[in-house]
């Protein structure tokens, strides 16, 4: 690293990186007999040389900065430590001792700072998804990526490239819109762990954000390839099973109608309908919206009002529609308490009110007064658990019809007989 840190400019910093991945590339393909396992996995028990700090290094403290550095030495990194990974092996290199024990902390270590840059969701976003996608070649460095949490990171990152149709195809370029595509390529990966591993599925059902995420894409319709994974992600979380791997005893079943329920409760049917009307030139997107469209319908028919009222909540993307009347509020207020009487589903609904989606908390406002005019004693229990006091700025925002509906939901809090004031 002496040599590398009197490179003020990076010259032969980016020369030696770039050279390296290109042996490291080639190695990759074995064809001259020779692998990246047989150069950088020594001795008979086939252990991890330790050149590779010198690449860490410059992810986690030298680079100086350098995005092109961290990109190209995380890249070498991956290929480098997926070769050990059992998943990996080719028959070529099973008669080989490959130690994967002596590349596992540096692989958690490299995976540890590709989430981290996702998470950040900073400049270097971009310049860590090329090693994110070596990482997804190999079974254990994807469930490694898994237990850090990468999936919901990935799923927020999702979400803040595909924000808002108009303005996103205004600030998203090209590289943006490739960038949205490599991302959702590795949560589509992902997918085919779903059946086999109980961990995989409880970080995709996580807060609802993955479903969320891809939901959002196919809405967006950024281009044809990104519609193209997005959905044939959601369909293999559509027929998911839970039972080669299944949860604890006492906790949720994640399979396959699970998230049919959260994606009925993302909006997912309406996307998919506009999508039947189409014209798209890949088979696949139109078997998959097929697939899908079966899927939903026939869950969604299944399903009681309730049970799509709790999924939508639950999910935080509220959408006005046949759960949103004075009629299911007078059929069902008394479900809100719920089965433990915690009013947890209640609890959700007010946290729903600081939403900065503004229909989302329109809509919060809505149900909320309405809980309180159909519920004994709603009014109180709404007041205790903090409505009132969130409802109350909203009266004066600038936008008219969240004004108007918060407005009523603190009339219906404040005024015993909401009806002579309607």
């Amino acid at each position: 690293m002496t040599a590398l840190e009197m490179d003020p400019l990076g010259v032969v910093t980016h020369y030696a990186l770039a050279k390296l991945n290109e042996i490291i590339t080639t190695l990759a393909t074995g064809s001259s007999g020779v692998t990246v396992a047989s150069v950088f996995y020594v001795g008979k028990d086939g252990v991890l040389v330790d050149q590779w700090k010198a690449l860490l290094r410059i992810l986690t403290k030298g680079g100086k900065g350098d995005a092109y550095a961290q990109k190209v030495a995380s890249m070498s990194l991956a290929k480098i430590l997926i070769a050990s990974c059992p998943s990996k092996r080719t028959t070529e290199s099973k008669g080989r001792p490959i130690s994967y024990a002596s590349a596992v902390e540096p692989l958690e270590a490299l995976t540890a700072w590709i989430v981290a840059q996702i998470k950040n969701a900073g400049r270097l976003v971009g310049f860590c998804i090329p090693s994110l996608t070596v990482l997804m070649d190999a079974l254990e460095s994807r469930l490694i990526f898994v237990k850090l949490g990468g999936i919901k990171y990935v799923s927020r990152q999702l979400r803040s490239g595909s924000k808002g149709s108009s303005e996103s195809n205004k600030k998203f370029g090209q590289g943006s819109v490739q960038q949205l595509y490599e991302l959702v390529f590795c949560m589509w990966i992902l997918t085919y762990e779903l059946s086999s591993s109980q961990l995989v599925r409880a970080e995709f059902a996580k807060d609802g954000m993955a479903v969320q995420a891809l939901t959002d894409l196919v809405s967006l319709a950024p281009r044809e390839k990104v519609v193209r994974v997005a959905l044939s992600s959601l369909v293999n979380l559509a027929t998911c099973t839970a039972d080669e791997d299944p949860a604890p005893a006492g906790t949720t079943r994640l399979d396959g109608k699970h998230f049919l329920g959260e994606m009925i409760a993302c909006g997912l049917m309406k996307a998919v309908a506009l999508l039947k009307d189409r014209q798209f030139t890949d088979p696949d997107i139109v078997e998959d919206v097929a697939s899908i469209h079966k899927l939903l319908q026939e869950n969604y028919k299944e399903m009681s009002r309730w049970e799509v009222y709790k999924n939508e909540v639950e999910s935080g993307h509220l959408q006005w529609g046949s759960v949103h009347t004075e009629a299911f509020f007078k059929e069902n207020a008394r479900m809100i308490e719920g089965p433990d009487g915690d009013f947890r589903l209640l609890k959700v609904l007010i946290a729903l009110l600081s939403s900065k989606d503004e229909e989302v908390t329109a809509i919060a406002c809505y149900d909320v007064g309405e809980f309180v005019r159909h519920y004994p004693n709603g009014r109180a229990i709404a007041k205790r658990l903090g409505a009132k006091d969130l409802v109350m700025p909203l009266i004066e925002h600038e936008n008219p019809e969240l004004q108007r509906h918060a407005l009523q939901c603190v009339s219906k809090i404040m005024v015993n007989n909401w009806e002579y004031v309607k």
